[in-house]
């Protein structure tokens, strides 16, 4: 455990799903730096010195709420890579929930709301990227995406290393 490496927190995918974005993954990136599971990230840089807080925070959150609603609407061209853009206002509801009770803790980037996505290409020529994206709009169809919890992880540059994952329990639905 790495007690000292910034904790993310992100969006659990139901299984049908990972299958599904990590087979793109696998496909189209750069196979030297695909060492993550595909993943939806609410936050990126929370400070280690807090994980009990996070985790007290986190496992409130998912005790409450019932899984989202979510959708793939869309396929995000990010100049150097390709992403499916994820609507859930369920999700961003929670994700603002605990940004409320993370004031203070974040980064200017945490700090604003974010684009939800999965990425599945990154960090390669804009070309490269522009004949992905074409090719993933052109069969692309808007469809549900199962999210079925929320997880958290020390960012130690390379892969990441697993603090805990929590699955939805709870009724609220916003």
């Amino acid at each position: 455990m790495n007690a000292s490496a910034p904790v993310i927190v992100t969006a659990l995918m139901g299984k049908s799903d990972q299958i599904w974005a990590d087979g793109l993954r696998t496909a189209h990136f750069p196979p030297e730096r695909n060492y993550l599971a595909a993943h939806i990230t609410l936050f990126h840089h929370l400070p280690p010195t807090h994980l009990p807080e996070i985790k007290a925070r986190i496992a409130a959150v998912t005790r409450d709420w019932a899984a989202p609603p979510a959708w793939l609407s869309d396929v995000m061209l990010l100049g150097r890579g390709v992403a499916f853009r994820v609507d859930s206002p369920g999700l961003l509801a929670m994700r603002d929930e605990l940004a409320d009770g993370f004031a203070g803790l974040l980064t200017p980037q945490d700090q604003a709301r974010p684009r939800l996505h999965i990425t599945v290409q990154n960090k390669v020529e804009p070309p490269v990227a522009k004949a992905l994206h074409a090719e993933l709009f052109t069969q692309f169809q808007p469809r549900p995406l199962r999210i079925t919890g929320l997880s958290a992880h020390f960012y130690r540059g390379g892969p990441w290393e697993a603090i805990q994952s929590w699955t939805f329990s709870g009724r609220r639905k916003d």
